[in-house]
């Protein structure tokens, strides 16, 4: 993605360019994480009453008018914010913030249980909590590309807004599944790390004007 940002912008229109980079990402991860978008907000939509209708939901291979308008709302924001930045910024920005919003959402796993047994969990997939080994090079994942990203920029930015903000979203997302689910599943790490990582993006273009 920061690749067809960065060297896209040569050869085309940066707004082509911006929506061919978020079109690369979802070719490389199958829109992996969109399809947990989009299962989020319909469950914890208007449809969501309770916690099992809630799982439900978010199993349902088909997608309902909050999801449809959850991931035209999030893709609206997500070009926007990139398209305000320059093909450089936003390159190096995709690489600080996408492995930091990973590491952010990750966190779920530890701080709740599973919502699903293996039984009723999609693909037969159950998550485990994250073992010490894992954890240590998790955070050297996340952290050193958005250290080396904030020394860069070291005179040009506000660098805790782009360390609080993100984390301040994770928390009131945790806060919120906990509330209707008392556990996370697939779909909620997904929406995690991309709500997560737009308000990095966000806070960018707001300093950037």
């Amino acid at each position: 993605m920061a690749a067809v940002l960065f060297f896209g912008a040569k050869v085309m229109p940066w707004a082509l360019t911006v929506v061919c980079a978020i079109a690369v990402r979802m070719l490389l991860t199958g829109a992996l994480h969109e399809d947990g978008l989009a299962d989020f907000f319909d469950g914890f939509g208007g449809g969501g009453r309770d916690r099992q209708r809630i799982l439900d939901i978010m199993k349902d291979s088909h997608i309902g008018t909050y999801g449809v308008l959850g991931l035209v709302v999030y893709l609206a924001l997500l070009f926007t914010a990139l398209h305000s930045l320059t093909p450089e910024l936003a390159a190096l920005s995709v690489l600080a913030a996408d492995p930091y919003a990973k590491m952010l959402s990750a966190q779920i796993v530890q701080m709740m249980p599973y919502a699903r047994t293996e039984q009723t969990a999609k693909n037969g997939t159950v998550y485990r909590r994250i073992k010490t080994g894992a954890a240590a090079l998790l955070a050297v994942q996340g952290l050193l590309p958005l250290v080396l990203y904030l020394y860069y920029f070291r005179y040009e930015m506000e660098w805790e807004y782009f360390v609080f903000v993100p984390c301040l979203v994770m928390y009131f997302l945790y806060r919120m599944i906990w509330a209707r689910l008392r556990g996370y599943t697939g779909d909620c790490c997904g929406a995690l790390f991309l709500l997560t990582e737009l308000s990095f993006y966000m806070n960018l273009a707001i300093q950037s004007t």
